[in-house]
């Protein structure tokens, strides 16, 4: 753990314990746009882990997950360093949106460009601020708009330290994911440094259930590097899925789904049905393999070729 870090300017020493604010750009109004940096320091050396959400705007849990544990002084470390950021896709926020005002994504735009596109931009700051400081990192996203995901953890099963990060954070699922290109990981990953994804509920829409075990998942994260002394155990057996499908609708109309997120299903399982809208057409939906629900589509009406479940195994 270094000495001192300096971001946006702003040297931060141990034992500190500060709020900065990174500034990005500013609206066409002439509002500047701030992203704020709390960095909470211990005098103890340790590793430097990073809790960051609302890299899509409109993913507001891990922004909750975030707020809560800074209200209830639950990052004040024991040795290390914790870098929280509550809201990094500030424009998204904002507007309620996914993207940035630019229509990009910025967990595609890593590590970004200077001189780049409004998202590339932001990405850039943000590595050039604060990546070079961490050593370990949580990432907190949802579903999307009407696709609620069950509490889960994403990261490459192969490297053994994701693989020992998963299991401390104990979700209900941990999901092997491939990096994706232009995404943070996929970057920190390229600089040896482990950021995992956490994902839960859908977009623009508190999911409490996943709330509370982020936060708990999180505090054992963080009890496993030794940065805080207790932590609460796990509510249930984590389930470790290597391979995931999504089951996609054949027909447009109306879906009505009888399963729900968490549970289990057998292969050709009847999990659900296809209507029109006028009662003259039925297509039944059957599980196309034996797995557990990890996502589903909560819109009734949906079109050919539309995600309707997410199925790990």
């Amino acid at each position: 753990m270094p000495e001192t870090i300096t971001i946006n300017g702003k040297r931060i020493d141990r034992g500190e314990k500060v709020l900065t604010k990174l500034v990005i750009s500013k609206l066409p109004s002439g509002t500047v746009i701030e992203i704020p940096v709390y960095v909470f320091r211990s005098v103890h050396d340790g590793p430097v882990v990073l809790l960051m959400a609302g890299m899509h705007g409109d993913e507001v849990n891990g922004t909750e997950i975030i707020r809560r544990m800074l209200c209830k002084k639950m990052l004040y470390p024991l040795r290390g360093t914790i870098i929280a950021v509550p809201i990094l896709n500030i424009y998204g926020f904002l507007n309620f949106s996914r993207e940035v005002p630019d229509g990009k994504d910025v967990n595609r735009s890593f590590p970004g460009n200077r001189d780049g596109s409004l998202a590339s931009r932001v990405a850039h700051r943000f590595m050039k601020e604060v990546m070079p400081y961490v050593d370990y990192g949580l990432d907190f996203h949802t579903g999307g708009s009407s696709r609620a995901n069950y509490p889960q953890i994403r990261c490459v099963l192969d490297d053994l330290q994701n693989h020992d990060l998963a299991n401390a954070f104990a979700p209900p699922f941990i999901l092997n994911a491939p990096y994706r290109q232009g995404s943070l990981r996929k970057e920190a990953a390229k600089l040896g440094k482990s950021i995992l994804v956490y994902e839960t509920g859908e977009s623009l829409r508190f999911d409490e259930h996943g709330i509370e075990a982020g936060i708990a998942g999180t505090n054992r994260f963080l009890q496993h590097l030794q940065m805080v002394s207790s932590a609460p155990p796990p509510t249930s057996e984590t389930i470790v899925c290597a391979k995931d499908t999504w089951i996609r609708a054949k027909n447009a109309g109306l879906w009505r789904c009888f399963v729900t997120t968490g549970s289990y299903v057998k292969k050709n399982q009847y999990i659900g049905s296809i209507t029109d809208p006028y009662g003259e057409m039925e297509v039944r939906i059957n599980a196309t393999a034996a797995g557990y629900i990890i996502g589903l589509n909560n819109m009734p009406v949906v079109n050919q070729g539309d995600a309707l479940l997410h199925l790990a195994f």
